[in-house]
This record gives structure tokens, C-alpha cells and sequence, in this order.
């Protein structure tokens, strides 16, 4: 007999009706965890078998790129059967391990994202404006024919991915950097990014952006997806056959360091994401096969999102050249930074930031400023 379950969405639209109607617009009902379809046990096996870093596991799977494994990981993206096959084999489990039953009687969003320190339950006022800016983004889109994807990006350097972003609620107005912000009102017809609340409230309260706040998916049409897409990559798991190991050989340091070789750990915050290679009293160890201009360079901020958090500690070979799905430092006038690399269509080389939100085209970057990062520290 299938199983009954009260789902999320009726708890969520108890709770929007107890929290009372947002202005004369009505209920802004909100699913605090729409940024995750694909809640997974990637992470508990990862950690299970000795990968406390992300990072180290993304190493042994080069075809999946690192800022793809940590979407993958922390559920905003769902993972392809072949690329479950990857991770369960560099992990050494059943790819089936990897996926979770949403359906289970003991299965809950809430302690799943809570397990990970996903902070869901935002401030609800930030949450309703993400909302309503999706809303009049959508509209104003609908009521415009000529404002096309393309114009966007020639007119307001607004690209396809960011008006995606943007239509899906994934951020509230003030997460967005300023320029981002500016040409949003451009869009809009606000006058200044300090109006846009206000401006998006107003639209709200005449009851014009109900339509297009009803379009935007909330908790049942995750949910019934998150059942749709798990039910199907367990089917097609069972019909894939077992997938050849991947592993990527290890890069040969230009002459290795001395074993048990420590050096001082370096860094301290700048900003714009920035680090200062600044001598600390603090000393580790590098490990075996280290390159002898190898040193050790402390985050400081979390600017590639929870994954490789604040305190974690990066080895950094200046003579090893960056590899798509790891990690770089790039060396800027004031200071270093720490970037994902990824490739586009094209083949260029590209390094991306989370906090703050940059890209970068690594490949007009002399290669002396790139620098490889080969292992991430926890302890």
C-alpha cells in the first residue's frame, strides 16, 4: 500500500496563512527549501569513507567539474546516472547509495538541509522580495516581445543564467551585486536601486504580479519533481552497466619537498574576496609530494560557498598549472584569489567566485599568476 505522508507544501501553506496576507496582494507563499531538488547521501558516504574534502574526492573524477560535484552534493542540481556511477566508484559504494527515499516515513527537507548548515529558513522579507522580484521580472518579460534574451544581454548586460536566476527567486534584491541591481531597475523602470522594495511592494499591493507570483513553482511542485527524477535515475541506475573506473594520474611535482616539510600558514582577509599572503604563528605539514615552491594559504572567507569553508587551509603549488574542476590562486596587485575552474563551449579557461559572484577568463592571465591548489586542509 503506497505510503501517506503530510507534505510539505500543506505545512508551508498553514504557515504563510498564520503569518497573514503580505499587503492587498495576498499571501506570498514561500517554500524555504525551493533551492534544493535533490536532497542525496553523497555527502554522509563521502565522509563515510574518508573524504572529509569535497575537493579531494572532485580530484579522482575529472569529468565532473568541481562547482558541478558541489551543486550535485548539496542537492541544487540533480546528478546524472552516469555521473552518480562516477562518484559511487570513486567512493567505492553502489551508485543506488547515493540517492535517498523522499518518501520514507522518517525522511525530512528540513533536517537534511539543516544537517548540511544550509541556512532555509531566511529572513521571510528577503524571501517575499526574491519573490516579488521574480514576479515583475516574469511580467515585464511577457508584456514585451522585443525584450529578448539577447537584448537583455547586448542592452543591460544581463546574461541568459542571471535572468534565469533571477525569475527563480534564487536571490533576494540585496544579494545581488550592484551593477546586476542597476540593470534590474533599468528593466523595471525604477528609478534607483534604493526604490526597488518599495517599487515591487506597491506592484504587489495593486495585485498585478498575483499572476505571475502563481506561476513560480513552490514546495508540492519541488517535491512531486524531487519523486519524479529520483524514481527515474533509480531505473535508469539499473539498467546502466557497471561504468569503467575513472581516476585522473597524479601530476609530478617539479622535484618534490623534503618529507615532513611544514611551512607557515599564510593569509589574511582583504576585500572583494580578496587574501593578503600574510605570515601567520600557525605551521603545518605539506603533504607527500608537494612541490618545493609549495605553501600553505588559509581561505579566510567562504568565497566559494559552504564547501571549502572560511578556516580550511589550501596547499597551493605555484610550478602546477590549474586544471578544469579544481582550484586556482590566481595573484592579483593586492592580493591572491582563490577561484573554481571550469571551461565554456569554447575550451577558455574560466575561474568563478561565489562570494562575492565573479567570472573570470583565466586564459589573458599570465600563466606566473596561476597557481594550483593540491590539497585542502579541515583539520
Amino acid at each position: 500500500m503506497p505510503r501517506t505522508r503530510m507534505l510539505e507544501s500543506d505545512v508551508y501553506s498553514r504557515a504563510a496563512l498564520r503569518e497573514g496576507e503580505s499587503h492587498s496582494g495576498g499571501t506570498i507563499r514561500i517554500d524555504f527549501y525551493r533551492q534544493i531538488v535533490f536532497p542525496n547521501a553523497i555527502r554522509e558516504q563521502r565522509r563515510r569513507k574518508g573524504h572529509e574534502s569535497l575537493l579531494m574526492l572532485a580530484m579522482q573524477i575529472p569529468n565532473i567539474p568541481y562547482i558541478r560535484l558541489s551543486k550535485i552534493e548539496r542537492g541544487e542540481v540533480f546528478a546524472k546516472a552516469p555521473e552518480l556511477q562516477q562518484i559511487a566508484a570513486a567512493l567505492g559504494v553502489e551508485a543506488q547509495a547515493l540517492l535517498v527515499d523522499v518518501d520514507a516515513p522518517d525522511f525530512s527537507i528540513a533536517l537534511w538541509a539543516g544537517l548540511r548548515g544550509e541556512s532555509t529558513r531566511a529572513n521571510r522579507e528577503k524571501e517575499e522580495l526574491a519573490l516579488l522580484l521574480a514576479a515583475a521580472f516574469r511580467a515585464r518579460r511577457a508584456g514585451d516581445p522585443a525584450l529578448t534574451l539577447a537584448v537583455l544581454q547586448s542592452r543591460y548586460a544581463l546574461p541568459a543564467v542571471i535572468i534565469s536566476r533571477i525569475e527563480n527567486a534564487v536571490k533576494a534584491p540585496d544579494r545581488w551585486n550592484a551593477a546586476t541591481v542597476q540593470a534590474i531597475c533599468a528593466v523595471l523602470g525604477v528609478a534607483d536601486a534604493p526604490y526597488l522594495g518599495g517599487w515591487l511592494r506597491a506592484a504587489h499591493a495593486s495585485g498585478s504580479l498575483a499572476p505571475w507570483l502563481a506561476q513560480i513553482p513552490g514546495a508540492a511542485e519541488r517535491e512531486a519533481r524531487t519523486r519524479s527524477r529520483i524514481a527515474a535515475l533509480r531505473a535508469e541506475l539499473d539498467r546502466l552497466p557497471a561504468p569503467e573506473p575513472v581516476l585522473r594520474d597524479p601530476v609530478p611535482a617539479q622535484g618534490a619537498a623534503p618529507a615532513d616539510r611544514t611551512v607557515a600558514v599564510e593569509g589574511a582577509p582583504l576585500p572583494d574576496g580578496r587574501i593578503a599572503r600574510a605570515e601567520s604563528e600557525q605551521r603545518v605539514t605539506l603533504p607527500a609530494g608537494s612541490g618545493p615552491r609549495s605553501f600553505a594559504l588559509r581561505m579566510c572567507r567562504p568565497t566559494l560557498g559552504a564547501t571549502v569553508p572560511g578556516h580550511a587551509i589550501l596547499i597551493v603549488d605555484p610550478d602546477r598549472f590549474p586544471f578544469h574542476g579544481g582550484l586556482a590562486v590566481l595573484t592579483e596587485p593586492e592580493g591572491v584569489r582563490v577561484l573554481v575552474v571550469t571551461t565554456d563551449r569554447d575550451g577558455h579557461l574560466l575561474g568563478h567566485s561565489l562570494n562575492p559572484e565573479k567570472a573570470l577568463v583565466l586564459d589573458a592571465v599570465a600563466p606566473a599568476d596561476l597557481a594550483m591548489v593540491t590539497a585542502v586542509l579541515l583539520g
